[in-house]
This record gives structure tokens, sequence and C-alpha cells, in this order.
């Protein structure tokens, strides 16, 4: 019973930019139930992937890269939106096979941060157009999205119009989301996973990245990528350390920064 898989179309670079095809390579390594490597099994499926890493080193490029293969809007929503902004997408996903098993999600998502406000205003022209389906927002909540905070769409997203056994792409989702909402989407993370949804998310929140069993992976500067345990994770560490004693933490931060400038 062969899950899904990621693998190389070629070893070449992609346009301008060496690092990809590196990068590529080394998410293949990663189980899971939909995007799994070619040696997993059934009993290693890791339901959560976290991309991580310093601004610039290739993690919201990658994402969009495996939505973008998936056959998923390069600007967010399901295989059903088709609409472009600005054609501003890498080409990485060129280099990218989605092998096909026996497990097929039955629904699948892509969500960028940056985009999400054109998803909201192709969904109310949509419904503007005559037909006889019902309307897109219905699977929203049926409130506008445009007529909420930027938070309460990615929460009205993820509650109404995600559900189980699907394949959700999520790059940087706590944005918008304080940490009180940042914890109510861990929650209904945990409870889509166990109706069998897989996330694939790109993150600076160390937050969300603490989920339980969830593969992180850290990509790097000079196109390395490797899993790296949570409390490993700068994320982690510089949170702590700095909750530990701001006024310590802030003290050495500014002192530094006056010596930088002296």
């Amino acid at each position: 019973m062969s899950p899904w898989q990621i693998l190389l179309r070629q070893s070449t670079s992609c346009s301008g930019r060496g690092s990809c095809v590196t990068k590529c390579r080394a998410l293949t390594s990663t189980p899971s139930r939909f995007l799994p490597s070619a040696a997993s099994t059934p009993s290693s499926f890791t339901p959560v992937t976290f991309l991580i890493g310093e601004n610039g080193t290739g993690k919201s490029t990658l994402l969009e890269a495996i939505a973008v293969g998936w056959g998923l809007n390069p600007e967010g929503g399901s295989r059903n939106f088709n609409f472009s902004t600005r054609a501003s997408h890498s080409s990485l996903h060129r280099l990218l096979r989605l092998a096909k098993g026996v497990h097929r999600p039955r629904d699948s998502y892509f969500l960028r941060a940056e985009s999400f406000f054109n998803v909201a205003t192709e969904i109310e022209r949509l419904d503007s157009e005559p037909g006889i389906g019902p309307r897109i927002i219905g699977a929203y909540g049926g409130r506008s999205l445009h007529e909420m905070s930027h938070g309460e769409s990615f929460l009205a997203l993820v509650t109404h119009r995600f559900r189980g056994s699907g394949l959700y792409i999520l790059d940087e989702p706590e944005a918008a989301l304080s940490p009180i909402r940042q914890m109510a989407l861990l929650v209904r993370i945990h409870q889509l996973v166990s109706e069998g949804a897989q996330f694939i998310i790109a993150t600076h929140s160390p937050l969300l990245m603490a989920y339980p069993g969830a593969i992180i992976l850290l990509l790097e500067e000079k196109a390395d990528i490797r899993s790296i345990a949570y409390e490993e994770t700068e994320h982690f560490r510089v949170t702590r350390d700095f909750l530990r004693d701001p006024a310590k933490s802030l003290a050495i931060l500014f002192e530094a920064h006056a010596e930088e400038e002296s």
C-alpha cells in the first residue's frame, strides 16, 4: 500500500536558484500520509511537518512549489481556484513529481497569509455571478471573510472549510493570530489530524511547532535542510530565554546595539 510521495523530476537547479534541488531532495526524507518518502510505511506516517528557518532561506518557495505541484493555486485556495493577481511564483514546482499511491486526500488547500485577502475577494466575485449552485462562502461559515479581522478569517477557514482526510499546506498561518488564537489553531489541527488530515506548515511560531510528534525541518542558508528537535530550535531557545528575564534580555540587546553604532 504505497502512499503519496515527493520525488525530484531531475537533479538540476531551478532558474537562478541553486539551492532548490538540495532542499527538495531533503524533503523527500519526510514520512507522511499523502507526501511521504519512498521508504516510508503506514506505521511511519507523520501527519504534521513544519518548515522553519531564517527569512530568505526558502521556506515559502518550497511550500509554494509543493502546493503548485499538487495543483493548487499559487496565491492560495483549493484546486477550484484559478485566479492570478500577480504571477510571481517560482518555477521550482517543475522539478517536483508527485508519485500517487493508494491514499488520496479528499480535500486540499493552500493558505498564504500574504494573499488570503485575494482569495476572499475571489470568493465574493464568484458568488456574485449568477448560478444555481450554493454560494462558496457557505463553506467558510457563511459570513464574508472581508467583514472579519484577518485572524478571524483564518480561523473561519480552518474551522469551517477544512475537513478530515485533507492535505493542508499553510504558509505562516500565525501571521494574523494572537497567542490564544494560535492555540485554538493547534486544537483544530489536532482534531483534523485525528480525522486523517495532513499538514505541511511553514512557520516562525514556537507555539505552533510544539505540536506533539511533528517533524520539524530546518532550512539553512547554505541550502542545507535537516530535521531538528523542538527544544533545539532557535525559536524555542530565544523565546524561552527572553521570557525568563525580559528586562535583562532587552538590556543586553540594547547594549549590543549601542556598541555596534559606536
